[in-house]
Formats: C-alpha cells, structure tokens, sequence
C-alpha cells in the first residue's frame, strides 16, 4: 500500500467506504478488509481493543493493503500520537466540542509548525518503508488524517470554528450520540429531521471550509444516500454486526 494512501484519495475529492472494527480482533480486521475495504476503523473508545490490539491490527492492516484508522477513547490526546507512531494514518476523536477541543487534537496530531506532535514514528517508518527520518516528517502532516467527531448539541453551535482549525482535515458525524443528544435523551432515531437536518449542516460546513465530510452510517444502503448528500469518508456497519448477522442468517437456515 502506498504511504498516506487514504488522505491521498481524500483530498483528490473520492469517496472511500471504510470498514468499522469492535471486536478487538487484528485477524477479523484483517479479514474484511482483504474483501475491498480502502480502510477500517478500529474503536478504542466503544470497542474492545486494547493496546497490543491495536499495534498488531495497524500491522494486520498494512499487511492486507488497507489504511488504518483509530478511534481514540474520549479526551485520550495522548493516544493520538501514539496510534499515529504504532503507523495508524488517520485519527477520530470524540466529542469535540470546542474550539479549544480541536486545537487539542489538532496539537497531538501534527507536528510543527500546525502543533505540537513528539517525534518518534518508529514503528510507523517501518510499516511504510521509510528510512529516513525526513521523509516521514515532510509528509506526515498532510499524509496523517484528523476526523473530529461532531455529535453533540454544543459542537453542532462551533462546527465553524471547529472546522477553520488549522490542523483539523475532517469533520466526522456520530450520529447515535447526535439523536440521543438532539432528542434530549429520549431517542436514538439518527433519521429523526432535526438530525437529519444537522447532518446536512454539518456536511455543508466542512465542506465550506475545505475539510472531508465523514459520518458513520449502519448500512451499506445508508452509506450510499450519504455519499450522495456529499459526504466522502463513510465508515459501514461493525464486524460485531456482520459476524452478528451472518450467524444469524445460518441458524435460521438450518432450522428452515
């Protein structure tokens, strides 16, 4: 895979479908992604992924020509250098909700002059082939990608200034937490209007600020309505719900 595949494709304006992994498991992670998946997204904040897990499936990944994406758990902008280092090329944080939440991310995510990241891509060197130090360095600002997650009521109020910080490449929907939070914690309908109304929003403000729509979506059929709202970085479904599912579909047959 070449370095920075994904951002590459990205900001050359394609869609890219990516895969979404909870289970913790660099092998069923691998897995989909052999099936045509450009990249997954392993969740550190939901998913059962701890950090030996999360270094061998950035490797399962690489090893399957598919980019690795990591969702830090919430606030953990230590982990976002170090997910980047271990040879993840993109990062989606939650709950950012500020402006002072973006410029964190941000920080932890880019070296000088955009923030403040600590050199040490060691492993991610390796990953990529690269031998010499600059080399990483020179592309890594723009080859790394940063999704911050829009998913709450204050973050819908800043998606503005949170999508014109330097540093920041995508804003990213999360829409479960957006219907809970719209609803008032009464419902998690992500096809209610107000959400639907908001995910149009926030689609447009990225886009106006020259940022990467992205969004998780349930279904493939979601994902594709999405793509034509304008929406560029979708991540599909979960391997909990295909693994789910597809045993599911055995039992009943075997019961038919």
């Amino acid at each position: 895979m070449p370095p920075f595949e994904l951002a590459r494709r990205l900001r050359a304006g394609e869609t890219v479908f990516s895969a979404w992994c909870n289970l913790g498991s660099p092998v069923v992670a691998e897995t989909i992604a052999r099936e045509g998946y450009a990249c997954a997204v392993f969740d550190a904040q939901h998913g059962l992924w701890d950090l030996n897990g999360v270094i061998a499936g950035i490797g399962a990944l690489h090893n399957a020509g598919s980019t690795p994406v990591v969702r830090v758990p919430l606030a953990d902008f230590a982990f976002v250098s170090r997910a980047l280092d271990f040879g993840a090329e993109a990062i989606i944080a939650p709950m950012i909700n500020t402006v002072a939440d973006a410029r964190q991310f941000a920080n932890a995510a880019k070296y000088p002059p955009l923030g403040e990241r600590s050199w040490g891509p060691q492993r991610a060197m390796v990953l990529q082939a690269k031998t010499v130090a600059v080399d990483y360095l020179r592309e890594a600002n723009d080859g790394t990608l940063t999704l911050a997650m829009i998913e709450t009521a204050t973050a819908l109020d800043n998606m503005d200034v949170i999508a014109g910080t330097p540093g920041i490449d995508a804003l990213f929907v999360g829409p479960y937490d957006l219907s809970t939070a719209l609803s008032g914690g009464k419902a998690q309908d992500v096809t209610a209007p107000e959400v639907e109304r908001a995910i149009d929003k926030i689609c447009a403000a990225a886009t106006k600020a020259g940022k990467i729509p992205g969004i998780y979506c349930r279904d493939a059929e979601r994902a594709k309505a999405m793509a034509k709202r304008g929406f560029r970085f979708i991540a599909v479904g979960s391997d909990h719900g295909l693994v789910r599912e597809a045993a599911a579909a055995q039992v009943k047959a075997l019961k038919g």
